[in-house]
């Protein structure tokens, strides 16, 4: 056939060929996010990666196969701890990711930064919309925080010996030992003096009903010896006024165990709470 005879002019053959190649140029952007090119280690048996974001550590652990729909974790602070859950979920599909808020005890900036981290991973790399957020002791602060300021964007909770209230630690405003260094960073960050502590109305407990409002489940694992985060002043007193605005929350408590050692032995009843809140088909 003479070119004369071909039904599309020549400008949009050369047009749709330049498309054809950017579509193909954009899907392998996709198939090679950023933190790829980090450090490469082992993490439970799964391919952790270290990189940079925002200026700090942030680590992406990558399952064998993706469960469809993307499904993730999200670890606040002490990463690799006590690891059963992580590792569980990573059999069944899930990334676990991180990203490094430490010395700003769930701050306004450390908000600031996970939303920052949500996007990058929602909007730029396809991840769901409603990760599973984890946080132990003082991770309990940007867990809770965070998730009180994006409330529609939590699948669910699980906090383990969770610091609640910053009075209660570093503060050791109440019967726990407390960290005066740490406080006073904590003051630092928060821009707070010890005259307004108590009137500050800023803390996770006071400040609970978008979560219930959206019905977020939250999982709590605690011990009831523990003298550095007390149950009776954290877990005990979420649990009551969560409650109260109608939000879902269970308590696991582990009879005369201190603050350590976290999560439990056989992680499967965490596990089995998570995956009745997320929506996503797991992996043979």
């Amino acid at each position: 056939m003479r070119n004369s005879d071909c039904p599309f002019p020549r400008f949009l053959i050369a047009s749709l060929a330049i498309c054809s190649l950017l579509a193909v140029s954009v899907s392998a952007g996709e198939s090679s996010p950023p933190w790829l090119a980090g450090t490469k280690d082992d993490f439970q048996g799964f391919d952790r990666y270290t990189f940079r974001f925002d200026g700090v550590t942030s680590h992406m652990v990558v399952p064998r196969q993706t469960a469809e729909g993307k499904p993730w974790i999200w670890r606040a602070r002490f990463f690799g701890h006590e690891p059963q859950t992580d590792k569980a979920l990573l059999q069944r599909g899930f990334h676990l990711a991180y990203v490094d808020v430490a010395g700003l005890f769930g701050s306004p900036k450390a908000v600031q930064r996970w939303d920052r981290f949500y996007e990058f991973l929602t909007e730029e790399h396809g991840f769901s919309k409603k990760p599973v957020l984890e946080g132990m002791s003082r991770g309990g602060l940007i867990v809770l925080n965070w998730a009180i300021a994006n409330p529609q964007s939590v699948a669910a909770i699980y906090i383990d010996a969770p610091v609640c209230d910053i009075r209660s630690w570093p503060g050791g405003k109440g019967k726990g030992k407390g960290s005066p260094a740490d406080w006073q960073k904590c003051l630092e960050v928060y821009g707070l003096t010890e005259e307004k502590v108590d009137t500050a109305g800023i803390y996770p407990l006071d400040r609970l009903k978008p979560l219930a409002t959206q019905h977020v489940p939250i999982l709590s694992v605690c011990g009831d010896a523990d003298d550095v985060v007390p149950l009776e002043e954290n877990t005990r007193i979420l649990e009551h006024r969560y409650r109260e605005l109608g939000g879902p929350i269970q308590v696991i408590v582990k009879p005369g165990v201190e603050h350590h050692p976290h999560s439990l032995k056989d992680p499967a009843p965490i596990v089995e709470f998570l995956l009745q809140h997320v929506s996503f088909q797991p992996q043979p």
